[in-house]
């Protein structure tokens, strides 16, 4: 039987070491961040000292190659690492994989000239350098790359490049954005009319108009203008009209990281949510004997089981690479609301003191909202995933191949 559901040693050995990571190191510097508030000093002198000691630890950019200094794991394996990782709120920056730099280093990785990667994807490994991606804007559907109004019209060896783009992740304080803009104005396929630029910051034209304040607060999540922005020609990442084609194949495995990171979210949540059923006396009895309770306690960890499941069963498929984008099209919809269900039912069972901020559950439950149409709305998912089921079932007579194509 070639189907394995446990890790090899060496990664269930990784797995254990990384919690042992976040326990030892990451937890204990996050509560000297939380104790200086607002301190920005104390919280880069903390980040950097994390960083010190997940190359100490032999944990340092576990997602990257050897030979960037990294430490070449595939996807299954990251599945692991993540989930580990995300059980804290600086676990995934410690190590150097997080979101958006993540994504972008395995896009530059695949996409890069030799050029391109020496300048801009060695110190992103390196930890020497932040970046963004740029693709979003106010004016159109986030779902829809096809709709993009920012342009970049040829100049000579330049691009001129003129448009609005807001969510820019990470933009304040990136050397770099990967900018998505319109260079072709009427192609074959809508598909083909973006090119994706690497644009250096900061540069003379691209201007941060604000931090877009959100339900949880601030978080260098930025609104740019662009306005005349030249970008040499030799910055170009990808050919002209690729850059829809490079957009989702960074978005597909970018949304499985995510969904690894919400797994461990999630355990969490649901691990506190037992801790306070086993302690909390009420009415006659602990809350874990009461049978509202276990049914919420019963509901969160089939959905937990199930998001692991799917996790682990789309990064198998990426890793083979096989066609993967209905299976993590349906991993990001269901495990994006599993994680805000299993929050919200951690809130509920510790009653007020969950709405609180005693608990790290009101934080985690902002935070997890946005996970629902972040890198595609759950509606667009569900109508791509009833799409291939259609199409499925229309060419094979069957709906297998849109259900995971297991053997069973």
């Amino acid at each position: 039987m070639a189907i394995d559901f446990s890790f090899p040693p060496e990664i269930e050995y990784l797995r254990n070491r990384v919690r042992e990571f976040m326990s030892q190191v990451v937890k204990p510097a996050e509560a000297v961040i939380d104790a200086h508030e607002n301190d920005r000093k104390v919280l880069v002198e903390q980040i950097i000292e994390m960083r010190k000691q997940a190359r100490k630890w032999g944990l340092w950019l576990p997602h990257m190659p050897e030979d960037l200094g990294g430490m070449g794991l595939d996807h299954v394996a990251m599945a692991s690492v993540s989930a580990e990782a995300a059980r804290t709120r600086f676990g995934p920056f410690a190590l150097n994989a997080q979101a958006p730099d993540e994504g972008n280093m395995h896009t530059l990785l695949h996409w890069a000239t030799p050029e391109q990667r020496e300048k801009y994807l060695v110190p992103l490994c390196e930890g020497r350098s932040r970046s963004c991606f740029a693709m979003t804007e106010p004016d159109v559907a986030g779902s829809d790359p096809t709709l993009i109004q920012t342009h970049a019209v040829p100049d000579g060896d330049d691009w001129i490049i003129d448009g609005h783009k807001w969510f820019i992740s990470g933009a304040r304080g990136a050397k770099f954005a990967i900018l998505i803009a319109r260079t072709e104005s009427d192609p074959d396929l809508p598909q083909a009319a973006n090119t994706a630029f690497i644009v250096d910051l900061p540069s003379e034209g691209w201007e941060i108009v604000r931090d877009v304040e959100t339900m949880s607060g601030s978080h260098n999540h930025c609104e740019i203008q662009i306005s005349g922005l030249r970008v040499s020609d030799s910055n170009r990442l990808g050919g002209r009209g690729q850059g829809h084609k490079l957009g989702q194949a960074r978005l597909g495995p970018a949304r499985l990281a995510h969904c690894m990171r919400w797994i461990g979210q999630a355990e969490s949540a649901l691990e506190l949510m037992v801790d306070r059923a086993l302690k909390r006396y009420a009415h006659g009895s602990l809350l874990a004997e009461k049978q509202g309770i276990q049914w919420m306690i019963a509901d969160s960890t089939m959905e937990l089981y199930q998001s692991k499941l799917m996790v682990l069963h789309a990064a198998y498929k990426v890793d083979r690479k096989e066609d993967f984008k209905s299976e993590v099209s349906m991993a990001k919809h269901f495990v994006a609301n599993a994680l805000n269900r299993i929050i919200d039912r951690s809130i509920q069972v510790h009653g007020a003191l969950g709405y609180s901020t005693d608990t790290p559950l009101a934080n985690m439950a902002k935070q997890a909202r946005w996970a629902r149409f972040a890198d595609g709305a759950d509606e667009v998912h569900q109508w791509r995933i009833a799409q291939r089921t259609l199409e499925a079932f229309s060419r094979d007579g069957s709906v297998g191949k849109a259900a995971g194509d297991l053997p069973l």
